[in-house]
């Protein structure tokens, strides 16, 4: 019922036990696992749907589908919410929680294990640490208090969005993106056909900082979600700040 969910779900589901995933697991713009979701079931969060699946289990967020879950437990079919991860440590316990959920212990332990070796890894590097501030569709940024904040930060940027006061995802006054003067704008990769809340990024202001510095772009589904495939937003990031700064 849920991009986040049905993605842990997969990774961590033995053969047989996960039989449907919503139908956002297929959009390449969101999910990270496209070519994996093709093989199940999809379903579109509705309760009628799902109750007619007659599933065991209910992998839902805690946001998503609140009139679904609530007709499904009263319909005696168990829900299992999973909270947002809103930094790098709560992946690690969002990966337990499925592994617990999916009777998959052992290899949800070992997963995380995995996932906070390797981002260690991405802490043990040295280097300048440039500001950067994340940039989207209706001038939405991210703060420190953020997936997607944490992201930057343990590629090495500092987050200079925080200096403006901003900790959450909030919008981000175009007057105030300029006075904050970032080392480099990061936006998410545009797709043809997408919305007038893009439009944004074309204003001058926006295309002045990317062409007088430097921009990256990043693809949505590495860290829409908490689940290991923030490392590879990570990496890609890292990158970017080692070619801004010089860095080898």
């Amino acid at each position: 019922m849920n991009l986040c969910t049905d993605q842990l779900a997969m990774l961590l589901a033995g053969p047989g036990q996960l039989h449907s995933v919503s139908h956002i697991a297929l959009d390449p713009r969101s999910s990270a696992m496209t070519k994996e979701a093709a093989g199940y079931v999809i379903n579109h969060g509705l309760a009628e749907e799902i109750y007619l699946m007659q599933p065991d289990l209910v992998l839902a967020g805690a946001y998503s589908g609140q009139a679904t879950v609530r007709l499904l437990r009263r319909l005696g079919i168990p829900v299992v919410r999973f909270q947002p991860a809103n930094s790098l440590e709560d992946v690690g316990e969002r990966i337990e929680q499925m592994g617990a959920a999916l009777h998959q212990i052992g290899k949800a332990q070992t997963m995380r294990a995995d996932f906070e070796a390797r981002l260690a890894d991405f802490g043990a590097e040295t280097g300048r640490n440039p500001r950067a501030i994340l940039y989207y569709a209706n001038g939405y940024s991210a703060g420190d208090a953020t997936l997607a904040g944490r992201i930057l930060l343990a590629a090495g940027f500092a987050n200079a969005a925080g200096e403006t006061g901003l900790a959450a995802l909030r919008k981000l006054p175009l007057e105030v993106l300029a006075m904050a003067n970032p080392d480099i704008v990061i936006t998410a990769r545009r797709y043809p056909g997408t919305s007038r809340s893009e439009q944004i990024l074309d204003h001058p202001v926006v295309q002045a900082l990317r062409e007088n510095r430097r921009g990256a772009v990043m693809s949505d589904q590495d860290w829409v979600c908490g689940t290991p495939y923030v490392l590879r937003a990570i990496e890609t990031l890292s990158t970017a700040r080692r070619a801004l700064t010089g860095e080898r």
